[in-house]
């Protein structure tokens, strides 16, 4: 009597199973192939995204060894333009290097750009705010150099001890004793300062006033 109810219960199963594919096959067979093409195109995607980095990589390399500035411009952005996983973003910072050879204004304007470009990750906009204003060290008031580099120069920011050195620097030329001695002060005091910035900080340090000095 068991093996009867079981095999009554393995025809229905086999039943509803049947009702169900039929009434779903099509459904199945479509949710299926969108899987499969899905997971096809992706693999697709990331062999094309890898070939094109690959290919940003070779150039990139060829257009550091170019000599002619205006070349290498010419190099960089068409990689920048490529959009290359990686090295487009360093090519974008590559053209403004390139543009401080002719002239540092448009250099300034280049990594302003990428520095307001809310879709690159918080340390590149760090760079590319610091080289710009070392740029401008000769021709911006200390307060314009502060108001573009406090907050990088504040809290765990990757590049928070470039943006110290730089305001630091500014200060300086100022004459604005008690800032200068207040970034030099916060070079000193962070255990994560690179070596050599800390060094040049003292440097830097030794040249104020003595009564300015703690």
């Amino acid at each position: 009597m068991t093996e009867l109810f079981s095999e009554i219960d393995d025809e229905l199963r086999r039943e509803q199973l049947k009702k169900i594919w039929d009434r779903y096959s099509i459904h199945i067979i479509i949710a299926v192939v969108l899987i499969v093409a899905a997971a096809g195109g992706w693999r697709l995607y990331q062999h094309f995204e890898t070939q094109k980095a690959e290919e940003a990589g070779k150039a990139f390399q060829s257009a550091l060894a170019l000599t002619d500035p205006a070349q290498a411009e010419a190099a960089f952005e068409k990689i920048a333009a490529s959009k290359a996983r990686g090295y487009s973003m360093l090519a974008r910072l590559q053209v403004a290097g390139e543009a401080v050879k002719q002239d540092p204004k448009k250099a300034i304007a280049a990594y302003d750009v990428i520095a307001n470009d809310g879709s690159l990750d918080a340390p590149v906009r760090e760079i590319a705010r610091i080289r710009a204003a070392n740029l401008m060290l000769d021709t911006a008031s200390y307060d314009e150099i502060e108001k573009r580099l406090q907050g990088d120069a504040t809290g765990t920011n990757t590049f928070r001890h470039s943006a110290r050195e730089v305001l630091a620097l500014s200060a300086w030329r100022a004459n604005n004793v008690e800032a200068a001695r207040r970034w030099i002060d916060m070079i000193g005091n962070d255990p994560q300062s690179p070596a050599t910035l800390r060094r040049r900080a003292e440097a830097l340090g030794a040249l104020l006033p003595t009564a300015a000095k703690s």
